[in-house]
């Protein structure tokens, strides 16, 4: 069943200067693949810097118990 496993796609409408539009034809770009990988990026940026404004209480604490007691890896490191 190799239809089940492809991804549906939508259809949307976006908006670029007839210039850019020209020039990513002339060289090859494909702008579905391109807008595709941007959006994925910038999701996962989201979600991280998301994650890290949620977290940064703990990890602040984290930080100053650390600098307080030293990592427990301390008497064992041989660098």
């Amino acid at each position: 069943m190799a239809g089940a496993s492809m991804r549906h796609k939508k259809t949307v409408s976006v908006t670029l200067e007839p210039l850019l539009l020209q020039q990513a034809r002339e060289a090859g770009i494909n702008l579905s693949a391109l807008l595709t990988k941007a959006l994925e990026q910038e999701i996962s940026a989201s979600g991280s810097e998301c994650w890290k404004r949620e977290n940064r209480a703990s990890i602040q604490e984290l930080n100053r118990i650390t600098d307080e007691y030293g990592l427990l890896s301390d008497d064992y490191r041989t660098f």
